[in-house]
């Protein structure tokens, strides 16, 4: 069959265009902090405004150079312009979905566990841990950030300090005792593209 009856996004599963967006339970918002929320916008509008019009200028210019089915910069701009575009879509429903909480702005007084609070819990061992509960799109377990689906959260979700939690996750059951909770406002690195790290 000639090239030019083939559709350009054949071979691509669409099931991945949205990976991830499936995470969230249905019928629920997307919780997030005011800092991954930024972080969320500022990617989507530096894919916008800077990364896919210098691609589209890259593979216009390609096209313009022949034969496209052995042109690599062609070929790979459209891949790449494909990537773009998924991750824009997964932003837009991401950002659209979105319901900001900002810890900061809760009573200083609250000993019960939501969303958005930094924990403080040890374990049977007396093993001291902090995390934080954010949303599914700010998760960062080298800062101790956990999603508030996670089976941790769900554990800590409505307990108060001094509650005992029982964890049950893949690793088995645990007993954690909850030692604080503090609201504050919870520190998000900003987003750096690729090509800028």
């Amino acid at each position: 069959m000639n090239k030019a009856f083939i559709k350009e996004t054949e071979g691509i599963d669409d099931s991945e265009e949205d990976t991830g967006v499936d995470l969230l339970p249905s019928s629920s918002k997307n919780y997030i902090t005011p800092g991954g929320y930024t972080r969320l916008m500022d990617e989507f509008l530096w894919l916008m405004n800077k990364e896919r019009p210098q691609m589209t200028a890259t593979v216009s210019w390609a096209a313009g150079n022949g034969d496209r089915s052995e042109n690599g910069d062609y070929i790979y701009g459209k891949k790449r312009l494909r990537e773009i575009d998924r991750r824009i879509r997964f932003l837009t429903k991401r950002l659209d979905m979105a319901e900001v909480v900002n810890p900061a702005t809760l009573r200083e007084d609250e000993t019960q566990i939501f969303f958005g609070a930094t924990v403080t819990y040890s374990n049977l061992a007396g093993e001291e841990k902090t995390v934080s509960i954010v949303g599914v799109d700010e998760v960062d377990t080298t800062r101790g950030y956990i999603s508030w689906i996670s089976p941790m959260a769900r554990a800590l979700i409505k307990a108060e300090e001094g509650d005992t939690v029982t964890l049950r996750a893949p690793g088995g059951v645990e007993e954690l005792e909850v030692l604080a909770v503090k609201y504050q406002l919870i520190p998000m690195d900003p987003f750096q593209s690729i090509i800028s790290r």
